[in-house]
């Protein structure tokens, strides 16, 4: 047989590391219910030239050829798998305008393909956690101030699993645009895609191309740079020192200013204002956001969003929103990388009922299911081996006890203290942490 050659960019966990996964996404799942969230699910399959609406190119796109063969989706510009859940929540919102109550809070936890170079962090296939609130013709600003809070709140409670403290960062389009505008720059678009570069190619090479690319002054790319170099809780009066005025640039320096108390007050010290970011994305208009892993800024942002007017709009009506994206295989990529938290066992099982020899295996099928109906994770050794081997079966796999049936009765042991007490399949219960397998950090 052909040796099998892996496929990078398409992560398989095993089932410790999917253990993992799971507390991770029920964790985030239950935050985002308890915030009044709904859960919806899209199709994976989006029109080409809806994907690209979103500003991305047509290279980030995985092309679905049979199906477009089998729809006529070749002549109206091909079909292709979702690279985010951003793009078909909003025509999931014009589709179904009829039937939500808005605004509508929506969560989403799907895959998504991506056609990029896998690197760590990286992939080509990878699970996505939103969260957005959509209006009808209008959106308060307030929920610009409530989401962040609401992701921060489920990120900061994924330390239980090991995941590194996180600051959120914020900004605002119209600051930066108000504050371009200010120094005489039209094209405000293009130079937001140029500084959203600053993190990847460093400030001199930005000033390059904000003055051959975009066109700047030397004075103009410098006041570019001035800006995108405040960063803290308090940045309005350094913000207003750089000199440049504009009623769009204080509309977003009050909105800034108003996020950044509320999360002065909610979470201390986990939201802070980097007038770097900037989402080089056309379709954001107001508040954006990025997430850094405390530590492993190297990583990059895992989670990030922003505010959006005029996404989601079939011509007549329009529905603004604002979003927040967690890059779930991302944020694993590091935990499960660096082993910051792992499963306490693979496999759901935490008994293993031992079978004395094949004729009695029914006698040991009756206490496997006498446990499992209430609610014990159990299963039932695979041959007759001596005892010895059962044993070592179940050790290997993580399974912390072992249950015999004999003719003198029924007894349990505790293979990691060697401890074996008479037991009936109708009363025992295991100790609560091991009932289920848990998620823990190594030190623990």
């Amino acid at each position: 047989m052909a040796r099998i050659a892996p496929l990078s960019g398409f992560p398989e966990w095993l089932p410790a590391d999917r253990r993992v996964e799971s507390a991770v996404l029920a964790h985030v799942r239950h935050v985002f219910e308890l915030h009044g969230f709904a859960e919806i699910d899209t199709r994976a399959v989006e029109p080409v030239e809806r994907l690209l609406s979103k500003g991305e190119t047509s290279k980030e796109i995985y092309l679905l050829r049979r199906l477009q063969e089998e729809t006529g989706g070749a002549d109206e510009g091909g079909l292709g798998l979702h690279f985010d859940l951003t793009v078909p929540f909003a025509r999931y919102v014009v589709e179904n305008a009829g039937r939500l109550n808005f605004p509508f809070k929506r969560y989403q936890i799907q895959k998504v393909w991506r056609g990029e170079r896998p690197q760590e962090g990286r992939y080509r296939e990878f699970t996505q956690a939103d969260i957005d609130v959509v209006g009808a013709g209008t959106l308060p600003f307030h929920y610009e101030v409530e989401l962040p809070l609401v992701m921060a709140e489920a990120l900061t409670g994924l330390q239980q699993f090991g995941v590194p403290p996180v600051r959120v960062l914020v900004n605002n389009r119209k600051v930066s645009q108000g504050f371009y505008e200010g120094l005489g720059i039209t094209d405000v678009d293009a130079v937001l895609r140029t500084i959203d570069k600053l993190d990847k190619i460093g400030p001199d090479r930005v000033r390059q191309a904000l003055q051959q690319d975009n066109g700047l002054t030397a004075d103009q790319a410098q006041g570019c740079l001035e800006l995108a170099g405040i960063a803290g809780t308090d940045i309005t009066d350094r913000v207003r020192a750089l000199g440049v005025g504009s009623p769009l640039l204080e509309e977003g320096l009050e909105e800034l200013t108003t996020l950044l108390e509320a999360a002065q007050h909610r979470m201390p010290g986990v939201v802070q204002a980097d007038l770097r970011i900037a989402r080089g994305l056309d379709y954001y208009t107001g508040t954006v956001y990025e997430t850094l892993l405390a530590g492993h800024e190297d990583l990059g942002s895992v989670c990030s969003g922003g505010r959006y007017d005029s996404l989601a709009s079939d011509g007549k009506n329009t529905y603004p929103g604002v979003g927040l994206s967690i890059g779930v295989t991302r944020l694993l990529s590091r935990v499960l990388g660096k082993q910051l938290a792992q499963a306490t066992r693979g496999v759901p099982t935490a008994v293993l009922v031992a079978v004395t020899d094949e004729d009695h295996r029914a006698g040991s099928d009756d206490v496997a299911q006498a446990l499992r109906a209430r609610g014990i994770p159990t299963d039932v050794a695979p041959t007759a081996a001596k005892f010895g081997k059962q044993i070592r079966f179940a050790d290997r796999r993580g399974i912390p006890f072992v249950w015999f049936v004999t003719a003198e009765g029924h007894e349990v042991k505790d293979i990691r203290s060697g401890d074996q007490v008479p037991a009936d399949p109708h009363t025992w219960t295991p100790p609560h942490e091991d009932l289920w397998p848990q998620v823990v950090r190594p030190s623990q």
